[in-house]
């Protein structure tokens, strides 16, 4: 009983957090300010926090479903798009194209966000042709061990890059590094909608045959999944997903392994469930997690990255001491 009242719970939450977030800054604002017309006030709520908190929430859903997705999909629950060379991927896109000093954009798309997605796709490409290299066809064992190599390498390549460049350029690049969410306007916020709703869809969809993949992929072939091709699916699907918010917030860690773990035991295993809390859940976390990077450091604000990083370190940890129990 008390389970079915979980996800209007987290429903219920989510909304408060998103409505509370806009008000809580250095600046207090008073809602009244939201039909101000064009006072300052009103301006700060529509032009820069009210997209933050839409931002930080769409990015922290996307994040929550991509690791709910890929800890099904590699039956492992240290599984996440931080861990399996993805971001590392598109961290490296965004570090050459800093250290190389060039600027452009593309239909109003800055270059950097441009080139911190191509090189998710360029991770997403190496990793799953290193994971298909093994005789007798890819299994979740190799991909996963392919994206971890790929993490490192593209880990060690940013470092080199960081090395060789100036102050102002290692600064940017360490600062993009940390992940933080940054909105003027609504632009960003439609931009991430799109690859969140689709990343939701295809978890809810194929929530039965990620409940077979739980259980292992002999049982899962035996009931009819074609195993190596809905893997195929997600792993590139979702990866295109991750380096798309990447490219909009930087790498922000640890919330698609966090995430998922809270989620089960609040709703259990089921992906149909799990896929609407992980949404709800992870989007509600972030916007928490950004909301206290800029306000209780303030005037000075702490990329909301270092902040999920020390608490998802901690979490981990947990998990690693109880599966030791």
């Amino acid at each position: 009983m008390m389970k079915k009242l979980v996800l209007p719970a987290l429903l219920l939450f989510s909304i408060a957090v998103i409505a509370a977030a806009p008000f809580v800054g250095m600046q207090e604002i008073s809602p009244s300010a939201l039909f101000s017309g064009n006072g300052p006030h009103s301006r700060i709520l529509w032009d820069l926090r009210i997209p933050r908190v839409l931002l930080a929430w769409i990015s922290g859903a996307t994040l929550a479903l991509c690791g709910l997705i890929f800890q099904a999909l590699f039956l492992n629950p240290l599984a996440s798009p931080d861990m399996l060379g993805v971001s590392t991927g598109a961290a490296f896109g965004a570090v050459v194209y800093i250290r190389l000093g060039v600027v452009f954009s593309v239909l109003g798309v800055s270059g950097l966000s441009c080139s911190a997605f191509a090189g998710a796709l360029l991770s997403t490409a190496a990793i799953y042709m290193a994971g298909s290299l093994k005789r007798g066809g890819m299994s979740e064992a190799t991909l996963l061990l392919a994206g971890v190599a790929m993490s490192f390498l593209f880990g060690s390549l940013n470092m080199i890059i960081n090395y060789s460049g100036g102050y102002v350029d290692t600064f940017r690049m360490m600062r993009w590094s940390m992940g933080g969410i940054q909105a003027v306007g609504f632009s960003s916020v439609i931009a991430t909608f799109v690859p969140m709703a689709a990343v939701f869809l295809l978890a809810f969809v194929t929530a039965p045959e990620l409940n077979l993949f739980i259980c292992g992929e002999e049982i899962a072939s035996s009931r009819g999944v074609s195993v190596a091709r809905l893997r195929q699916v997600l792993f590139i699907s979702v990866s295109a997903v991750v380096g798309v918010n990447v490219a909009a917030c930087g790498p922000i860690g640890f919330i698609g392994l966090l995430a998922p773990h809270i989620c089960r035991k609040m709703v259990g295993t089921d992906h149909r469930r799990l896929s609407i809390a992980a949404l709800l859940f992870g989007g509600a976390f972030l916007v928490i997690c950004d909301t206290a990077a800029r306000t209780l450091w303030s005037p000075a604000e702490v990329p909301v990255g270092i902040l999920t990083s020390f608490i998802g370190s901690v979490f981990f940890l947990f998990l690693l001491i109880k599966a030791k129990r």
